[in-house]
């Protein structure tokens, strides 16, 4: 039977000199490429990073440009710009306050409360966008929700008198002139059914008085409807009011009279 040994070693007959170069190779061939591939990395970031800032910096360009044509009273041009500049930089809650304050000015009040929710959404610890936003509710009719709005700014900023003095007050002002306004209205309701209670008389239908009056009436409308009145003219145009009774008929002679009714 054959017998089997181990198998030679590949490389078994390779120098000692010649293996330890091979290995110190390719250790720097390895290193050249981590290097690269780091170098790569540290590009790409950097291309995007330097991406981001032109955004930024573009989108504070047209944010600035926008406000100047506000103060201008150019409203819609500047909301082209913040438009603009929402496309470089979505996150930019100002932008979107911004924009709010603007859509008020123009009476647009849904696109107003929406402008401000996406501030909110996007700051919620921006005093200004909640002030904002209950300004926009107000605008709506939506008093409870603005006070809340401006109880959520003085949450976060407690010493702006503004919110104070103005906004707060004013809608608390105007909820209870609501309140006051709904209560009159209930009130005036209720008292409107009252007096539609009180104008129909509660009338006894079968009482004596009742039943005589109707007989009365019933007396005269027969009578009334026994005699039969007609008006004759004659050929010589003279005019009678003749009377007739169902039980004695008087007509006249019809060569004579012209019955006229």
């Amino acid at each position: 039977m054959a017998s089997f040994g181990w198998k030679r070693k590949i490389g078994e007959k390779v120098s000692k000199a010649t293996s330890q170069q091979f290995e110190a190779e390719a250790a720097d061939d390895k290193d050249l490429g981590d290097d690269d591939d780091a170098n790569w990395v540290h590009a790409a970031k950097r291309r995007k990073e330097i991406l981001l800032e032109d955004c930024v910096r573009k989108s504070k360009e047209l944010k600035d440009e926008g406000a100047n044509l506000a103060e201008n009273r150019r409203y819609r041009e500047a909301l082209v710009k913040w438009d603009e500049a929402l496309q470089l930089t979505p996150e930019d809650a100002t932008l979107y306050e911004m924009k709010s304050q603007v859509l008020m000015l123009l009476h647009e009040m849904f696109p107003a409360v929406h402008a401000a929710e996406m501030a909110v959404q996007r700051n919620p610890r921006s005093w200004d966008a909640w002030q904002t936003l209950g300004r926009a509710q107000l605008g709506l009719g939506e008093i409870a929700l603005a006070i809340r709005s401006f109880q959520v700014s003085l949450h976060i900023f407690p010493m702006n008198p503004e919110v104070w003095k103005e906004d707060l007050s004013w809608a608390r002002k105007l909820q209870e002139q609501q309140e006051a306004t709904k209560t009159d209205s209930l009130q005036a309701l209720a008292k409107g059914k009252e007096l539609a209670q009180e104008s129909i008389p509660d009338y006894d239908f079968e009482s004596d008085e009742i039943v005589a009056v109707c007989a009365a009436i019933a007396e005269k409308e027969k009578a009334l409807s026994a005699a039969k009145t007609m008006v004759i003219v004659s050929a010589s145009g003279t005019v009678e009011t003749v009377t007739e009774q169902d039980n004695c008929p008087a007509t006249p002679d019809a060569t004579l009279f012209i019955r006229a009714r």
